[in-house]
């Protein structure tokens, strides 16, 4: 059970975020705007979070409507800024970029706010995922008995932003987060959700210790010197690519949300070149270069949880 202290330091910085991001998107709206693109993507709804995208519809906007959409899209955190039928579980994306013209006041003055904004987003994340000591599976009740209807996703999503980039353009990536762990430490995570002592849909609270206690079994019948990664499929993500052509340098960063691109007025000053975002298709798709992966099997299929050790072995 989460403290009162903590619960209200969970509020208490949730409260200066909306605050912290009430003051930047006035600062936005007071900047000279050069353009403004954004590409709206369609709703998740709830019980969909998990399911593969094939294809994604892309609307764009841009100008000054691009510009009202981006900066109420900040501030929408809570499910009933968006639709009652979406997934509270999966982030509202709107990917894109703003293009302001500054001065160097101009210039300090965003960089503060996107910094504070960001640090009360990491606090928060923290607070939540950390501090609280909450399984995983424990932490959407607790924030949702406390803020109800958060998207926590967007909550904790920082804003990025560029300065002078010479050209923004927008692709779809597609991927695994591959991480390798520990025995040690997939047993300490298991021994924590065991120890919860929740029931976590669909199942009854003694379905959910019979399954996580055949879990532990299952890693501990694993050898120590067995290989142990989680592979886990990400949904096709938005991303942007940032051209600056002084350093002739490429950066590319995730798209979420839009990216805010400060451009100091100067003798040279120039607008950034702007890209489109296409449509997604999953059959359109061409990958340059596919290395074989290691052989590897499935151990907890809820955890994406992989092993180069025989999975047949353990139930021996």
């Amino acid at each position: 059970m989460a403290s009162y202290d903590l619960i209200a330091r969970m509020n208490e910085c949730f409260n200066e975020l909306e605050l912290a991001l009430g003051d930047l998107t006035r600062l936005l709206k007071q900047l000279d705007l050069l353009q403004a693109r954004v590409f709206s993507l369609p709703d998740i709804a709830k019980g969909e979070e998990h399911n593969p995208a094939e294809k994604i519809q892309v609307t764009p906007y841009v100008g000054e409507a691009a510009h009202q959409l981006a900066l109420q899209h900040f501030q929408n955190l809570f499910i009933h800024h968006h639709g009652e039928n979406i997934s509270s579980k999966s982030a509202v994306r709107l990917p894109g970029v703003l293009c302001y013209a500054v001065d160097a006041a101009e210039h300090q003055a965003a960089l503060l706010l996107i910094e504070e904004v960001n640090k009360l987003k990491a606090e928060l994340e923290h607070i939540v995922t950390v501090e609280s000591g909450l399984a995983r599976e424990q932490r959407f009740e607790f924030v949702h008995t406390h803020l109800r209807g958060l998207i926590t996703l967007n909550a904790y999503r920082t804003i990025s932003f560029l300065n002078d980039p010479d050209s923004v353009r927008f692709g779809w990536a597609n991927k695994h987060i591959i991480k390798n762990v520990s025995r040690d430490d997939v047993l300490a995570q298991l021994d924590k959700s065991l120890k919860a002592g929740r029931s976590v849909p669909p199942y009854s609270r003694e379905q959910w210790i019979d399954n996580v206690t055949r879990e532990i079994n299952d890693v501990k019948r694993i050898p120590e010197h067995a290989v142990l990664k989680i592979k886990r499929p990400v949904k096709v993500q938005p991303i942007a690519r940032v051209w600056y052509r002084n350093s002739q340098k490429q950066v590319q960063h995730p798209c979420p949300l839009p990216l805010i691109a400060l451009c100091l007025k100067t003798p040279s000053f120039q607008v950034p070149k702007l890209g489109e975002l296409g449509d997604y298709d999953v059959g359109a798709v061409k990958h340059k270069y596919k290395p074989e992966a290691q052989q590897l099997n499935l151990l907890i299929k809820r955890l994406h949880l992989y092993t180069d050790w025989s999975v047949d072995q353990t139930s021996v």
